[in-house]
């Protein structure tokens, strides 16, 4: 079953948490503007379904129902979150096979100091602590096939997002007017 178009993008942004994917996702929402839905793991999982990660969970098959839905109404789509390979790999390789436009995947390979330390400024850091982090954090999950691009902590935000909006070609392509 095809999704999209030849000219939706697809931009898959997967990483341990913390890592900056939903930063980055932001980031290129702003600078792409209208015509680009964030599809968020987070935010339908656990806003929506009030769902643990586990394997089969509902989540799964909301978030394809979701990314395809945007697709096929004319959207670019940024799909991120953690993403487990061994439990959304198969959903994302079906979504980016049916997808009839390029998809682009991204993998942000942060050390756990790192995640620790940047998880310490977020709201969450109150509520969730080192414990659940590391029981979380898997080293390069990469998905098979070597389809992502890995995106290491030395590279800012704004070159991150310039790199992605540029790879994808987000950058050469207009927003919607309404």
């Amino acid at each position: 079953m095809t999704v999209g178009t030849a000219g939706t993008r697809l931009v898959v942004l997967r990483g341990n948490s913390a890592s900056g994917k939903s930063s980055i996702a932001a980031g290129l929402r702003e600078r792409f503007g209208r015509g680009l839905a964030l599809v968020e793991q987070d935010n339908l999982r656990r806003v929506v379904l009030r769902e643990h990660d586990h394997p089969g969970g509902a989540n799964i098959g909301l978030i394809d129902t979701v990314a395809r839905y945007a697709l096929d109404a004319g959207y670019h789509v940024v799909l991120e979150g953690i993403l487990y390979a061994d439990r959304y790999g198969p959903m994302i390789r079906r979504l980016a096979t049916d997808h009839r436009g390029p998809t682009h995947h991204y993998y942000l390979d942060i050390a756990f100091d790192e995640t620790l330390r940047r998880h310490a400024t977020k709201p969450l850091a109150d509520t969730l602590g080192e414990p659940e982090l590391r029981s979380w954090y898997r080293p390069l999950d990469l998905l098979p096939d070597g389809v992502e691009s890995v995106i290491g902590a030395d590279s800012s935000l704004a070159a991150t997002v310039d790199r992605i909006m540029t790879e994808t070609g987000l950058d050469r392509l207009p927003a919607r007017e309404h």
